[in-house]
């Protein structure tokens, strides 16, 4: 199983970022899925969350901002950021629980860094 994030870049402060997470590989269900940064300096935190449902979970920090959601069909999970602040700058990471033959196990991507510019 692997899981191939893209969208980062250089944004200016207000602006808009998306990112996307795509899992391949065998396996037969993708429980939740989830997009964690790690700003400079700083440890890894969660910044939003969806699970088989669609129900979602966000950081404060984000809350009103970003938006969360997945493709089910594409095995795929998007992150809408808006209103961008330099406080987002971080790569940001996808990871996703996966169940497969043998086991139900946490998966990452590789991340990809979001620059948000004052």
């Amino acid at each position: 199983v692997q899981l191939q994030a893209s969208g980062g870049g250089l944004v200016q402060a207000g602006g808009s970022v998306r990112l996307s997470c795509t899992a391949s590989g065998n396996f037969f269900k993708i429980v939740t899925m989830a997009w964690y940064r790690q700003a400079p300096g700083a440890q890894r935190e969660l910044a939003a969350s969806i699970n088989t449902g669609g129900s979602t979970n966000y950081a404060d920090s984000v809350k009103g901002r970003f938006t969360v959601s997945r493709d089910n069909a594409q095995n795929t999970m998007y992150l809408e950021m808006n209103n961008l602040k330099p406080q987002d700058t971080a790569v940001y990471y996808c990871s996703m629980l996966i169940t497969t033959t043998t086991e139900t196990t946490h998966y990452w991507g590789q991340g990809t860094l979001v620059t948000v510019s004052s």
